[in-house]
């Protein structure tokens, strides 16, 4: 073969949302803390071309994301990971960090011991704890200790031409939400009204990201609101919760670091308490168990350290490769697709 370039990628998905996750191949990544490997990937020539190799069209696929695993800075850590989507690589995920956990205890990478087997993960937003339950040779569930949640600013205020006043929460759970009631722009979290809520999630990104400035105060690699997560109640008391990416789909699963972002505003307004326990739905009703595990702080604002469990599933292995010749190499999206703002795509950084 010619190919200049292959990578392994072990099929995964955590509760419906794929995370594929490289296992071979993947080259290195400059930088000296996995803060600074994100920020080679989000704004080096190379570090792009490789997400695009991933993530874009021929390659790639609209669906999921694909977890790029690294050596671990961290002593503590068994191996480090970035997610990489199609605007940019990101610090942390719930649905990944469950996703990884899954591809390194079946794939033989951090030997499994059952009935339960520890993995610390090392992202660049902080470690995450994955308590795997282990049986017969597979990942049955993974709990995870996700780094600290924290609201930056609860009520705020945006003003849209299509709903008037929005009023919504920016709040961080690994990276940070704008976190807003589904009836605000009248829709519910459901299947139908998938493609509608995210072009409201869009339209909101965009107006927020416009008009207010966020930055981690310990992290600066970390900074915009990178999702609005739409969420509401089930009859049960349950949270429903719809996460929307860019350029053009929603979240499958409920979205781990979104509910540990919403689990913390839930705790700055009095609602839930250090060893509470909630269900969050995903827009197809798949579930994880949210917890609130202690208090912190983080750069003396108030803080939780939230739970996340949920299942993950191995459900295939492949190699792509990039043939030399070939002239679309750099990635495509389309609108059919990737959703109405797929030409929003940036061109490849030179």
């Amino acid at each position: 073969m010619r190919w200049k370039r292959t990578i392994q990628l072990l099929d995964v998905h955590a509760e419906g949302e794929i995370g594929r996750v490289a296992i071979g191949g993947v080259p290195k990544i400059p930088g000296n803390t996995v803060a600074e490997q994100l920020d080679w990937l989000n704004n080096d020539p190379k570090g792009d071309a490789l997400r695009r190799f991933l993530v874009l069209e021929p390659r790639g696929t609209p669906m999921g994301s694909v977890n790029l695993l690294l050596p671990p800075k961290h002593p503590d850590a068994d191996t480090a990971f970035v997610i990489l989507q199609p605007d940019q690589a990101h610090a942390s995920s719930g649905s990944n960090s469950i996703c990884a956990t899954t591809a390194l205890l079946e794939a033989g990478i951090v030997e499994m011991k059952e009935p339960e087997t520890v993995v610390t993960l090392e992202t660049a937003a902080g470690l995450v704890k994955a308590v795997a339950t282990c049986r017969d040779g597979r990942c049955e569930k993974v709990k995870l200790t996700m780094v600290p949640a924290f609201v930056h600013e609860l009520d705020v205020k945006l003003d849209t031409p299509e709903w008037g006043t929005i009023t919504g929460d920016i709040c961080y759970g690994g990276i940070f939400y704008l976190l807003v009631d589904a009836d605000q722009v009248g829709l519910t979290i459901a299947p139908s009204d998938a493609a509608a809520l995210v072009k409201a999630g869009m339209i909101l990104k965009d107006i927020v990201n416009r008009t207010i400035s966020v930055v981690h105060p310990e992290i600066p690699a970390i900074s915009g609101v990178a999702y609005v997560m739409f969420r509401g109640r089930d009859e049960d008391g349950s949270m429903r919760t719809c996460t929307t990416m860019w350029p053009g789909r929603v979240d499958r699963s409920p979205c781990g670091t979104g509910s540990s972002a919403n689990l913390a505003t839930l705790h700055a307004r009095g609602q839930v308490k250090v060893g509470d326990t909630l269900i969050s739905r995903s827009i197809i009703g798949s579930e994880f168990e949210v917890g609130l595990s202690a208090e912190t702080t983080v750069a003396g604002k108030p803080a939780i350290i939230p739970t996340i469990a949920g299942r993950g599933f191995t459900f295939g292995l492949h190699q792509v490769a990039l043939d030399p010749a070939d002239p679309m190499a750099e990635g495509f999206a389309l609108t059919d697709v990737w959703g109405p703002s797929a030409g929003d795509i940036p061109p490849p950084r030179k």
